[in-house]
């Protein structure tokens, strides 16, 4: 069975982190960065740009440049670039696919199962367009989960004395 990765993609960068030896370990990209900037970019011979690259062509090449795609994730809105449309789910999974393949690279085996976090904020539509990116990127995404949650389980829940869990959450007595 292959490993299950946490992928928090951010509005401005995204981060990828696997369990090794009971310990978290964030993965970093090719540039050897841990956080991925969460931009899409088209040069002008329309090669795709994602990542650090595409961040730093940004300033040379705005409309060609998509940044805080996030924002967008379960509406209608749409990216043109060379007459062809871009979903938020589409171009959310260009980015989870640089992730995958930067990850896949560094562990030196295939990824294939993924949790992904979002805000807490985010209705059905969103996380539903979240889980849709995901699988587009090739994933097969176990579950969406909320960022504060992700946070609590990163701090680990596992450390908290058997009866301080009724002192945080209400406990059926």
């Amino acid at each position: 069975m292959s490993k299950i990765v946490g992928i928090d993609v951010g509005t401005t960068n995204s981060l990828i982190a696997v369990v090794e030896a009971g310990q978290p370990l964030v993965i970093p990209s090719v540039e050897g960065n841990s956080m991925f900037p969460s931009v899409v970019g088209f040069s002008k011979t329309g090669e795709r740009l994602v990542g650090d690259i595409a961040k730093r062509q940004a300033i040379s090449n705005p409309e060609r440049t998509i940044t805080s795609i996030k924002r967008h994730m379960g509406t209608d809105y749409k990216v043109l670039i060379d007459d062809k449309s871009y979903t938020p789910q589409e171009i959310t999974a260009m980015i989870l696919q640089k992730i995958k393949a930067d990850a896949e690279a560094y562990l030196g085996f295939p990824i294939e199962n993924a949790v992904i976090t979002v805000p807490a904020y985010f209705n059905d539509s969103e996380r539903q367009a979240t889980k849709d990116a995901g699988t587009i990127a090739g994933f097969n995404v176990l579950r969406i989960i909320n960022e504060p949650t992700a946070s609590a389980m990163a701090y680990g829940l596992d450390k908290l004395e058997k009866s301080e869990p009724c002192n945080l959450f209400p406990c059926a007595s």
